[in-house]
């Protein structure tokens, strides 16, 4: 892997992680539909901007089914559930329960018939499901009823993204950019609604309106062409290394920036989710030494 792309890992990595830092802000005080709603409007007129200037606005309409499907199940729908989890949870509780999205995407293949049945990749998801108990155990031992629904709210979020990827997998009719902008468009309009369901909980502040702008423009509208552009690079498997770094960003930035701290049970829980997320997805470092080695 060259430099370059290795400096675009780290930023992007950077850049997701601080997503959760920002929800942590936004969300006690705009409330999960405005949250989210502010970030996916944001983030599809940045795009949309992008792709005027790159003339990339082609094949949108003629695919309005096929968007639709993805604005639900990959935008608006995991996008509410962490902006409602975001009032609870901590940065790297939030990050490393989106982490296990790649488990719930091969389950979902795999009862699809999209996946092979791989003993290596089912230890890899109950080695998971045994971190995330691990990270949660005190907290729902203690406040039950304050936790449960918010972890509930964010492995559905990764369940929902688990969705989103096979049905890509299958259905897959525009390029990833086109994709992105699209999804986000039709994304917008399924939250509009949500905005007389669940008003503003408090006065915003600009602190709050500056994370959910940031949220929109620079975690995903800058974030989703990266990506993208990784997955060129240097190949899907690789660029799935992000999912690893988003928590340590994530820790990182709560650490730094809400003084959130992390307990050693917590700490054990997140490195037993990732492991089993690497052993679910087939995940390995060596896979990036010898993709540098080819390059």
């Amino acid at each position: 892997m060259a430099i370059a792309d290795v400096l675009r890992l780290l930023l992007l990595s950077a850049i997701w992680g601080g997503s959760f830092l920002l929800m942590r802000i936004a969300a006690p005080i705009l409330g999960l539909a405005y949250v989210a709603e502010g970030r996916v409007l944001s983030a599809s007129l940045f795009l949309f901007v992008l792709a005027l200037f790159r003339k990339r606005l082609g094949g949108l309409l003629r695919n309005w089914r096929y968007l639709l499907t993805m604005g639900f199940f990959n935008v608006a729908l995991p996008f509410s559930l962490f902006a409602y989890a975001a009032a609870t949870l901590s940065t790297s509780q939030l990050s490393v329960l989106n982490a296990t999205a790649p488990i719930w995407a091969y389950a979902i293949g795999l009862a699809l018939g999209l996946e092979r049945l791989d003993f290596k990749r089912l230890c890899g998801m109950v080695t998971a499901f045994c971190g995330v108990v691990l990270l949660f155990w005190g907290l729902l031992a203690a406040s039950p009823d304050q936790f449960l629904l918010p972890v509930i709210g964010s492995l559905s979020a990764a369940f929902s993204y688990g969705i989103a990827t096979n049905y890509a997998k299958a259905n897959a009719r525009l390029a990833p950019f086109e994709t992105a902008h699209g999804s986000l468009w039709t994304a917008s309009l399924l939250l509009l609604p949500m905005l007389f369901l669940w008003p503003v909980k408090q006065v915003p502040t600009a602190e709050s309106l500056i994370a959910v702008v940031g949220l929109g423009i620079v975690c995903t509208g800058v974030a989703f062409p990266l990506y993208y552009r990784l997955i060129r690079d240097i190949g899907a498997s690789s660029a799935l290394t992000v999912t690893f770094l988003n928590p340590v960003f994530a820790t990182l930035w709560g650490a730094l920036y809400l003084a959130e701290a992390v307990t050693p049970l917590q700490l054990l829980g997140m490195v037993v989710i990732l492991a089993g997320t690497a052993l679910a997805t087939g995940f390995r470092v060596g896979d990036l030494v010898r993709r540098r080695k080819s390059a």
